[in-house]
């Protein structure tokens, strides 16, 4: 029975290099987006209810927390599939 072709030290480096590349990106393009989603959140709660500027620093703040939890769980995700 032949065996599949094990991938060698070149494929293997640039496997890495592109998930490394790609994790950073995820990362940016989360902490951003959950950020201008939570000064949006927070807009629209400060027309409906007033004060404005409150809800917009709470929902920055929200949207911050929120990015940094999902960051910590694509984190958790790559480096699990790394050492599989």
């Amino acid at each position: 029975m032949k065996q599949p072709e094990q991938p060698n030290d070149e494929n293997r480096k640039l496997r890495k290099s592109l998930q490394a590349m790609g994790l950073v990106s995820a990362i940016g393009v989360d902490l951003a987006g959950c950020t201008i989603g939570g000064y949006f959140f927070g807009k629209w709660l400060g027309s409906m209810w007033g004060n404005q500027g409150l809800w917009v620093g709470l929902g920055v703040l929200f949207g911050m927390l929120s990015g940094a939890a999902a960051i910590v769980s694509l984190i958790k995700k790559v480096t699990r599939d790394s050492d599989e």
